[in-house]
This record gives C-alpha cells, sequence and structure tokens, in this order.
C-alpha cells in the first residue's frame, strides 16, 4: 500500500475544457493522480443519476472517491434544531457519497461560538455521537466520517480535538489539513520536527492501523496574525506560504503510511497533487 493523491473539486485547468466533473475521473486518471473528492460544500445537490455515472466513471478510471459535506456544519452547536438540521447535512452527505460509491465523508468540526474548547469539545462528541447513530439508522454505517482539522484559531478542530472526535467510533477517520494546523499555530507547525510529532500523536491516539490510513488536505496557506487561515495559495505563489511539502512526504515514505491526500491548492490542485505525488515517490522509493 501507498499513499495516494488527487485533487479537491475541479481544477483551472480541467474547466477550461470540461463542463461537467463527470469527465473528472479518467481526466485525473489520464493526469496520473489517483483520487476525486467531490466538493458539495455549499449543498448536497447532486442528483442521483449524475452521482451514480460519476461513481461508474471512477471505478472505470481506477479513482478513489471522498466526499465533502456541507462547509456550514458546526457539531459544536448545542441547540437541537440545529443539531437536526447537522444531521440532515451530513446524512445527504453520505446518500450522495453512497450513490457514488465515495468511502469516505469529510466534516466540518464547528466553532467555539464563544465557549470554551473544552466546552465546544464536549458539545461536539455527543453531536457526533448522535450523527453516527442517524447514518446507522439509514444505512450509512459503512461510509467513514471524517471530522476536519480547521484553520481559523476561533474554530473547533486542532489535532487533538480531532483526534478526541475520533476516538467515539472505529468508523471515523481523522482529516489532517496540514495547511490549516500550519496555519491556526501561525507558522509554527512546518517542518520535519513538526510533522513527526503531528504524525507520532495520531499514532498514539488512534493505533498505528488507523493512523496509517487517515484522510488529508495539503495546500500552502496564508494566514493572519490574529485570526489563523486567510486563504489558500498555490505551489507556484511567490511569499514563502507553507508549510512545506516535502517533510510531510518524507515521513509518510518512511513510516509507510498509505494516507489519501488530496490537494486544495486555489486552482491548480491537480497540478499541485501531481508534484506532491511525485515528491512522495521519490522519497518512497528510498525506502525500499
Amino acid at each position: 500500500m501507498s499513499a495516494i493523491f488527487g485533487p479537491a473539486g475541479n481544477c483551472d485547468s480541467f474547466s477550461k475544457v470540461h463542463k461537467s466533473s463527470l469527465d473528472a475521473p479518467k481526466w485525473i486518471a489520464d493526469f496520473g493522480l489517483d483520487c476525486y473528492e467531490y466538493q458539495c460544500g455549499k449543498g448536497v445537490h447532486v442528483g442521483e443519476a449524475s452521482a451514480v455515472k460519476l461513481g461508474e466513471n471512477a471505478r472505470a478510471a481506477g479513482v478513489v472517491l471522498s466526499l465533502h459535506a456541507p462547509y456550514f456544519i458546526n457539531l459544536a452547536n448545542p441547540d437541537p434544531d440545529r443539531l437536526q438540521k447537522t444531521i440532515g447535512y451530513i446524512t445527504a452527505a453520505c446518500l450522495a457519497a453512497s450513490w457514488m460509491g465515495a468511502n469516505r465523508v469529510v466534516v466540518h468540526s464547528g466553532a467555539l461560538m464563544s465557549r470554551s474548547r473544552g466546552e465546544a469539545l464536549s458539545i461536539a462528541k455527543k453531536s457526533l455521537a448522535e450523527v453516527l447513530t442517524a447514518c446507522d439508522d439509514q444505512g450509512f454505517g459503512s461510509i467513514a466520517l471524517c471530522p476536519e482539522t480547521m484553520g481559523k484559531i476561533n474554530q473547533l478542530g486542532d489535532l487533538d480535538e480531532v483526534l478526541e472526535l475520533c476516538t467515539l467510533d472505529e468508523r471515523l477517520v481523522p482529516c489532517i489539513d496540514f495547511g490549516h494546523l500550519y496555519a491556526r499555530s501561525l507558522g509554527a507547525d512546518d517542518g520535519a520536527e513538526a510533522v513527526e510529532r503531528m504524525l507520532d500523536r495520531v499514532e498514539e491516539f488512534l493505533g498505528p492501523g488507523r493512523a496509517s490510513r487517515f484522510h488529508s488536505h495539503f495546500s500552502h496557506i496564508q494566514f493572519t496574525p490574529n485570526g489563523g487561515e486567510k486563504c489558500h495559495r498555490t505551489f507556484g505563489d511567490d511569499g514563502g506560504y507553507g508549510p512545506a511539502w516535502e517533510p510531510l512526504a518524507a515521513a509518510v515514505a518512511r513510516r509507510g503510511w498509505s494516507p489519501a491526500f488530496i490537494c486544495e491548492s486555489a486552482g491548480t490542485q491537480a497540478e499541485d497533487a501531481l508534484t506532491m505525488k511525485q515528491i512522495y515517490r521519490q522519497y518512497a522509493a528510498e525506502e525500499k
């Protein structure tokens, strides 16, 4: 097993020549990539026929699918009505994922809403437990939910918080966004030492088996000194944006882990994902 790589949604170069995401799996495979994260950030609007066809095209191309649930999910909101809406958003995302044959659904952890981090995490754990029950009741127990590390300081979702959420159930897989962790740490979570510390932490919480199959988002991120994440950048941007990819690629290759890396660069996500894959393969070849 080895790491796999692909884009979040459709990059600019794809969109210049194709109008439909149904064409994305073959294009991604021909480009040299392995996976594709379908974006439902603004709501789950894909119909069953299109989703089924996308899944067929992905299987024919050998491309692994995941799906990003709506951005406005907030597991840390204690309001019962909002929780029911959150459950609806996530089960709708799981339904679309099931039509496609996608095996992972990424969900945002939420916002603090003037609560302490401990209070927000406690609420999120209770909410996520109810989400899992609803997913089971609707037949989505085989789909892994992936709570995501978040990029803004006032959001729930540092690495330990996401890992704590994932201890609730074996099917939960952390979505570790290394750009977000870099941004919320104001650039501190970067380089070989930080990468090893973070990966060790994942293994400590989840054990080597689950840790080795984590889900990941990666891109360069611009941040502000007070808030954290400002915007996603590209590998070609000037300005010294981080985090660096090479230390993470080297660490994953050395450990023999097989995560899925989804690149979220702003418009060049396929091109940057291919760069990531090429660098990773160089390190993996050195480990053989």
